[in-house]
């Protein structure tokens, strides 16, 4: 045998890379999904846009995505001088970015509202199919969307020319010029923590014979290090002392060079080693006097934010939602390639079946954000039902946590589907599941969201009725009666006993302060699970196809296993762990009835 020739053989093997192709016209559940939110005339108009984006994000954007991961952002804090230049330095894969976002009008389509009720979904669509190629530069665009966003609220209860330089900064958010867009940091962790705002921020606002303010204090997560603005928080100063809590906060507006083109009065003390987000520069900085204009009423800074905070949040699930969308595409495509035990794995059943519970995860996740932005949409040009501000104000954290959830669990088995190339950092693989870590944890992790439910539901006592009447209102789309078809019968009828126990059993959890804190996270996913099986029957209504009916059939079932009905915590081993170290006597009981029953 001719040995040297098996070498040369082995030595030029080489699998097949997975290929991306038109990530819109490949996507038969963003399509199917769109057509029943959007008017034919609409989805028409802007078929083509989508299709030549679609056409882009698998080109010469992932191309460019690639090179921002591989050439990492990095801080040059002199110059040859000696110099403080605190220059943060990126490649041009990041810098292809910004001017491409301008002219896709990723951030300008809503607010032109050429489309209407239709201008906020068309424009997350185009988000949703860029996120994964954007090399990251999807999260100052998150902010610079918060921003926007913000300012536009503003201008809806006071003169906008009461401030001498947010008129201005509103267009250069909006444009769709790249010599005059601009990108917007969201400047609010401190050392002390990111989510206790009220407690954790210690920058000082001093108020400057001007009529500006000079800002005193230490950013510590700042994920928009290279942008051109930022809003931020700053506690403001009465007598010679800072203003204790909520109330002595603000938000100030600031550019961050100055019309020379110098720092602001601030340095760049270092660039985030991090876990993912590695093509992102996240930075901490050191404010010395940074000059910023008040914005709003002084101690309504969180009031503000919070609009701030809402948008961003969708991105965040508009990121969570396309990470799986981009490892199905990829699984896809090389489980046509691969071959193992004599035959493509795709003809494997067993890893069909994996292929499968990927994609009936991430078809339940799409329809939740394609609604969620729907209404936004809604709300944006004032044209949102009775309900609408309730509902989205009430699922906004919900979407967030519960697409950060699946997103991790998605994206972890998707690696599998490559073996050891999904574990090889130059496939480009890895990255996919490194940035989806962060969706869990910023703009709030799994239980500051689940906390800040709390907060919604307390503030509007009637949202739980409200989501109640709405689901409601999709169960009556079937006659349970006249169902000829044995399967969806039990589901409907299934997705009917759900709500009315989940119903009874919520409204007396949120009545006990005692337990509230403690099945906050339980309620949040709960309502997660009901929201997306009812979003589901209502697709199936509306399509009839088979796999809008596969679908809502597997998310019943996860429902069904998933739904966790509320006990007495000392039913629960970490409460009965807390318990034994206080001292308290062990629960008697093995009793594990619902807890409706106690309260």
């Amino acid at each position: 045998m001719d040995m040297d020739k098996h070498l040369k053989e082995i030595q030029e093997y080489s699998q097949a890379a997975p290929k991306l192709g038109n990530q819109y016209t490949s996507d038969t559940a963003l399509k199917t999904y769109l057509s029943a939110y959007m008017p034919e005339s609409v989805l028409q108009y802007i078929k083509p846009d989508l299709i030549q984006f679609g056409e882009k994000v698998a080109g010469e954007y992932l191309e460019m995505a690639h090179l921002a991961e591989d050439e990492k952002p990095y801080l040059v804090k002199h110059d040859a001088y000696g110099r403080r230049i605190d220059e943060v330095r990126t490649c041009e894969g990041w810098k292809f970015f910004k001017p491409e976002a301008a002219k896709e009008g990723l951030i300008s389509i809503p607010y032109e509202s050429e489309l209407k009720q239709y201008s906020r979904l068309y424009q997350m669509v185009k988000l949703y199919l860029f996120a994964p190629s954007s090399g990251l530069f999807s999260c100052p665009l998150a902010m610079t969307d918060g921003a926007a966003f913000t300012i536009r609220e503003l201008q809806k209860i006071t003169d906008i020319k009461d401030y001498s330089h947010l008129g201005e900064a509103y267009k250069h958010l909006t444009s769709r010029d790249p010599s005059e867009f601009w990108t917007s940091g969201q400047w609010m962790t401190e050392k002390k923590g990111g989510s206790d705002v009220s407690n954790g921020t210690t920058t000082l606002a001093e108020k400057n014979p001007s009529g500006d303010y000079s800002l005193y204090g230490y950013k510590w997560f700042t994920s928009a290090t290279d942008a051109d603005m930022t809003l931020t928080l700053a506690r403001g100063i009465k007598d010679g002392n800072p203003i204790p809590g909520k109330k002595g906060l603000s938000l100030y507006f600031s550019k961050i060079r100055d019309d020379q083109g110098h720092l602001n009065n601030l340095e760049v003390i270092r660039l985030k080693d991090k876990l993912g987000t590695r093509q992102l520069p996240t930075g901490e900085i050191l404010l010395k006097g940074t000059i910023a204009e008040k914005i709003g009423k002084e101690g309504e800074g969180v009031r503000f934010i919070s609009n701030m905070l809402n948008i961003t949040r969708m991105h965040n699930s508009i990121s969570a939602v396309s990470n799986m969308r981009r490892i199905i595409a990829l699984a896809r495509d090389y489980s046509h390639k691969r071959e193992t035990f004599g035959k493509k794995i795709e003809d494997h059943d067993l890893h069909y079946r994996t292929l499968a519970w990927m994609e009936m995860t991430f078809r339940g996740n799409l329809i939740f954000l394609i609604d969620m932005a729907s209404m936004l949409g809604r709300i944006d040009v004032g044209k949102e039902s009775t309900n609408d501000k309730v509902l989205f104000r009430l699922l906004t954290p919900v979407i967030k946590l519960f697409t950060a959830k699946d997103a991790m669990k998605l994206t972890s088995e998707g690696l599998e589907c490559f073996g050891g190339l999904g574990y090889m950092e130059n496939s480009h693989l890895p990255s996919i599941f490194r940035d989806s870590q962060v969706l869990p944890i910023w703009e709030g992790t799994t239980n500051i969201l689940s906390l800040d439910l709390l907060r919604a539901i307390i503030k509007w006592p009637k949202s739980l009725d409200v989501l109640y009447d709405h689901l409601s209102s999709l169960l009556s789309l079937f006659d349970i009666k006249n169902i000829d078809q044995p399967s969806l019968k039990e589901a409907v009828e299934k997705l009917s006993a759900r709500l009315d126990s989940w119903y009874k059993s919520t409204i007396n959890i949120v009545r006990n302060k005692q337990y509230m804190e403690f099945f906050a996270r339980t309620l949040a996913f709960n309502i997660s699970l009901l929201y997306i099986c009812h979003k589901l029957l209502m697709m199936y209504h509306i399509t009839k196809g088979d796999k809008e009916f596969e679908t809502l059939l597997f998310w019943v079932n996860r429902l069904e296993k998933e739904y966790e009905a509320p006990k007495e915590p000392r039913m629960y081993e970490c409460y009965s762990a807390r318990e034994k170290m206080m001292g308290l006597d062990k629960p008697t009981s093995d009793n594990k009835e619902d807890l409706t029953a106690k309260i």
